[in-house]
C-alpha cells in the first residue's frame, strides 16, 4: 500500500470512529439534561408531523426558529408516510440524526486541529461533549455548526468565505450564536486584501439574505404570519430580560463555575495553553483570536442574569482545541510513561462524570414515558376508552406527546413568565406548590369521578403533602430518577393509577358523559 493510500484511509477511520462514538451516545445516554432537548424540538415536529402537540409559549411569541424542528417533522412526516410512526422510532431517528451530525462536526474539528491524535482524544473523551452531542437541542447543533465554521475559517487567506453558510444558519437557529464571530469576523475584515465594504456586501450581506430568506419563509409558513423569529428573540430574552425569570446568577458565575464544570479535568490543559498563548501572543496568532473570542463569549454571556451550563457548549470546542495544541507540543517533549499517564488521567476523570450523568442522575423522568405509552395503549385497546394524564411536578420535568404519540388529555403545571405585567405574578407551578391541596380542589373535579385523571405522575417527595387526593389511586410503577433531591424534585417518579372497579372494558362502549369529560383541546390539554 503506497502512502497516498494510507493517509487517505485515516481520515476515513477518524470519521467512521467518531460516527460509532456518537451513534453509541445514542443508546448510553439516558437521561433527562433540559426542556428544550425536547419541548423546544421534538414536541414542535411532533405537533409539525401529526397535528397535536404542545406548543411552549416561546413558539406563541415567535422566538424560536422553525429550522431545526422542522428538520425533525421531516423524518417523522417520512415515518408516517410508510407507516412506521411507531414511539421508538420517533424517539430515537431524530437523536441518530442529531448524532451523525455531531459526529461529522467531530471529524472536521480534526482536520482543523491539523489532524493531530491529541484532538481526537479530547474531543472523543470530553465529557459533556459526550453528554449533549446526541440530544436534540438547537445548542448541539449549533456547536456542530460551529466547528463546521471554524474548519472552514481562512485562517492563511482571506479570500474564502464559506465558514460564513454554517454562521449564519447557526445565527438564524440562535442568534447568540453570533457571539463569538464577532471578533472572529472583526480579525477575518482585518486582515483581508479587499475593502472592508466589499467584503460585507458582496460577501457576508448576499449569505446573509440567503440564509435570512430561508429562515423567515419557514417561520411565517408554520407561524401563520409574517415573523422575524432572531428579532422576536432578543427583544424578549435580552431587551425585555424574560429569561431571568427562570434563574439567575452572578456575573462570575461562568468564570468560576460554568466553564470549568463543562471542561472538567480538561481545565487543566485549557488553562496552561491559555497562559502559554498570553506569553507568546506575536508566536500563536491564531490561538490568541480563538482566546478573545472565548473571553469575549463568557463576558457578554457574564451580562445576561440568566446562566445556563448549555449558553457555553458553543466555545467548547474552541476550548478543546486550544488544549489539543498545547498536548500535541507537549507530548513531543514529555517522556512515554508521562504521556500516558496524562492520557489515562484525563480520559477517567472523564468518564466519571459522564458515565454517572448520562446513565444515572435524572433518568426518572425519561423511564417514566415509555410506561405511560404502554398505558395509553392498554386504555385504548383494552378498555376501550383514553388514558388521563396529569404531571404534578416542576413544568417540563418530563417529554410529552412526543413519547406518547396519542391524541390523550395530558396535563401539566404550566411556568410561562410574566409577559402581561401582572402585579403580583406567580405561574401555575409556583401555585401548585404554594399550597398542592388547594390547588387541587380548585383545578380537579371531584363530580363525576370518571372526569378526574386516570393516572397522576410525580415525584414520591409530593405524596405526603397530598396524600388525601392520592387516597383513590395506587401506585403502579416507580422510577429511580436522582440522588440529589430538592423540595420539589424526589429521588423517584411514581406512576399512580386511579382505582375504578367500573372500568369499562373492550365489550363495553364508554359512556356519552365519559366521551364529554375527556375530550382533549388541540393542544391535548383538558
Amino acid at each position: 500500500m503506497n502512502s497516498t493510500s494510507h493517509e487517505e484511509m485515516i481520515p476515513n477511520k477518524v470519521l467512521s470512529f467518531f460516527i460509532a462514538l456518537r451513534l453509541a451516545s445514542v443508546y448510553l445516554v439516558r437521561t433527562w439534561y433540559v426542556p428544550d432537548e425536547y419541548w423546544q424540538s421534538l414536541e414542535v415536529a411532533h405537533r409539525i408531523a401529526f397535528g397535536y402537540g404542545h406548543l411552549t409559549w416561546e413558539w406563541t411569541q415567535g422566538i424560536r426558529s422553525y429550522l431545526y424542528p422542522s428538520l425533525i417533522a421531516g423524518l417523522y412526516k417520512l415515518l408516517a408516510l410508510v407507516q412506521y410512526d411507531q414511539v421508538e422510532l420517533l424517539v430515537l431517528l431524530p437523536r441518530i440524526l442529531q448524532a451523525l451530525i455531531s459526529a461529522y462536526s467531530d471529524y472536521r474539528f480534526y482536520q482543523w486541529s491539523n489532524k493531530s491524535k491529541w484532538s481526537i482524544f479530547v474531543l472523543a473523551s470530553s465529557w459533556f461533549w459526550f453528554y449533549t452531542a446526541s440530544r436534540t437541542l438547537a445548542n448541539t447543533l449549533e456547536t456542530s455548526l460551529t466547528v463546521i465554521a471554524l474548519s472552514q475559517f481562512p485562517w492563511e487567506s482571506s479570500e474564502c468565505t464559506k465558514f460564513l453558510w454554517p454562521v449564519m444558519l447557526s445565527i438564524f437557529i440562535r442568534p447568540t450564536s453570533v457571539i463569538p464571530w464577532i471578533p472572529l469576523c472583526f480579525y477575518h475584515l482585518k486582515k483581508s486584501a479587499h475593502p472592508v465594504w466589499e467584503l460585507l456586501l458582496k460577501r457576508y450581506l448576499p449569505i446573509g439574505i440567503a440564509i435570512g430568506i430561508l429562515s423567515i419563509a419557514v417561520d411565517t409558513f408554520h407561524h401563520g404570519s409574517l415573523l422575524t423569529s432572531p428579532y422576536e428573540f432578543l427583544r424578549y430574552n435580552v431587551f425585555k430580560g424574560i429569561g431571568s425569570f427562570y434563574g439567575e446568577h452572578p456575573w462570575y458565575w461562568y468564570f468560576n463555575v460554568g466553564l470549568p464544570t463543562i471542561l472538567g479535568i480538561g481545565t487543566l490543559p485549557f488553562l496552561l495553553s491559555t497562559v502559554e498563548t498570553l506569553r507568546n501572543r506575536n508566536v500563536f496568532k491564531e490561538k490568541f483570536i480563538l482566546l478573545t473570542a472565548i473571553l469575549f463569549t463568557v463576558i457578554v454571556y457574564s451580562a445576561l442574569p440568566h446562566k445556563e451550563f448549555r449558553f457555553l457548549l458553543q466555545i467548547l470546542p474552541i476550548c478543546l482545541y486550544l488544549s489539543a495544541d498545547y498536548l500535541s507540543r507537549w507530548s513531543r517533549k514529555a517522556s512515554g510513561k508521562l504521556v500516558w499517564l496524562a492520557a489515562i488521567v484525563l480520559l477517567t476523570l472523564n468518564v466519571i462524570p459522564a458515565g454517572y450523568l448520562s446513565h444515572t442522575h435524572q433518568r426518572g423522568t425519561i423511564d417514566v414515558m415509555s410506561s405511560l405509552q404502554t398505558i395509553a395503549k392498554e386504555y385504548r385497546d383494552e378498555y376501550n376508552q383514553p388514558a388521563k394524564l396529569i404531571f404534578l411536578m416542576p413544568c417540563h420535568s418530563t417529554p410529552f406527546h412526543s413519547h406518547v404519540h396519542q391524541n390523550i388529555t395530558m396535563r401539566f403545571l404550566h411556568c410561562e413568565p410574566n409577559l402581561t405585567n401582572d402585579e403580583n405574578y406567580l405561574d401555575e407551578a409556583a401555585t401548585f406548590y404554594k399550597d398542592p391541596m388547594g390547588w387541587i380542589r380548585k383545578n380537579l373535579p371531584v363530580h363525576p369521578r370518571s372526569a378526574l385523571p386516570s393516572h397522576v405522575i410525580a415525584f414520591d417527595s409530593l405524596e405526603p403533602k397530598i396524600k388525601d387526593f392520592l387516597s383513590i389511586y395506587e401506585k403502579k410503577e416507580t422510577f429511580f430518577h436522582s440522588d440529589y433531591t430538592t423540595d420539589r424534585i424526589g429521588s423517584n417518579v411514581v406512576i399512580y393509577e386511579r382505582f375504578d372497579p367500573s372500568r369499562v372494558t373492550t365489550t363495553q362502549e364508554p359512556t356519552p358523559q365519559d366521551n364529554e369529560e375527556i375530550q382533549p383541546n388541540d393542544e391535548g390539554e383538558p
